[in-house]
């Protein structure tokens, strides 16, 4: 691995590993050991932001357990007693703030997911890392109506973890423009409630221009009243991001990047009106 680690490249092979790579997340503040479940480029949405090459639909492959285990054990000591955060990692951001499953596709869909949580977190604690070093799973929450994703995240919840759980727009219309699902708000939220019964849970946005124009009025409203009832249902609060890095999807043209002030017009909204708290990662 050469070079320093920079919020713009989220490469999966950095780190020359199958299922295991560190990057600098903007929103977590620091290093991220990301879990890629999905080495097949394959998810069961498409995202129009998303950063993945080759993006297919489809689910993750089999997953070789044994050989994570061992990646992830590697990673860590490499953080903990080699010269990784000197090497690649500039002076401010030299903090290991989670183990993440995330990746390149939707990570619960690998098969055993709740078995893959607790052999992640056994190898966290073997090293001597605790909850100030949580699991996190970034996910579309599609599949939460699963007993064994379920399980998963009341696993992570077990080891001090939390759930992002993606909310890009609220109508029908949009979340099939925008994420390339056939989806209602009612459903979505069901399903966040769920997750948020089982372990701690934040909304993740992504806030993007389309064909130069950000989100109107009427999405913004809608967006807000879904976040009202997130809120009653135990939401902890919501990641806002924008598009730091560009597309690789075929609709990239149209996807432009919003600037921070209107992005933190919309956290100061979420506060003032839903309650919840608001971090902005332009």
């Amino acid at each position: 691995m050469k070079g320093n680690l920079t919020v713009e490249d989220h490469n999966r092979d950095v780190a020359g590993l199958t299922y295991v790579y560190p990057v600098v997340s903007r929103r977590a503040g620091g290093v991220s050991v990301g879990i890629n479940l999905n080495p097949n480029n394959a998810c069961n949405w498409h995202c129009v932001y998303c950063q993945v090459p080759d993006l297919q639909r489809g689910r993750a492959p089999q997953i070789d357990v044994d050989r994570l285990e061992r990646e992830l054990a590697h990673m860590l000591h490499d953080i903990r007693d080699g010269d990784f955060m000197a090497v690649h990692v500039d002076e401010a951001l030299r903090r290991l703030c989670d183990i993440a499953f995330s990746g390149n596709g939707e990570p619960t869909s690998a098969a055993g997911f709740a078995d893959i949580v607790a052999r992640v977190g056994a190898v966290r604690e073997r090293f001597g890392f605790g909850d100030e070093v949580p699991l996190r799973l970034i996910t579309n929450g599609s599949l939460v109506g699963q007993e064994g994703v379920l399980e998963g995240i009341r696993r992570l919840a077990g080891f001090g973890g939390e759930v992002w759980f993606k909310v890009d727009a609220v109508s029908v219309e949009d979340i099939r423009r925008i994420n390339g699902v056939e989806r209602d708000a009612a459903h979505m939220a069901r399903q966040l409630a769920r997750c948020a019964g089982q372990c701690p849970t934040w909304v993740q946005t992504c806030l993007f221009g389309w064909d130069g124009m950000p989100p109107d009025e009427a999405a913004i409203e809608a967006y807000l009243a879904f976040l009202r009832r997130a809120a009653a249902d135990g939401v902890r609060g919501v990641l806002l991001y924008g598009v730091a890095r560009p597309s690789l999807q075929p609709e990239a043209g149209r996807v432009s990047r919003l600037s921070r002030e209107w992005l933190e017009g919309v956290g100061r909204r979420i506060v003032n009106e839903t309650g919840l708290t608001a971090g902005v990662s332009p």
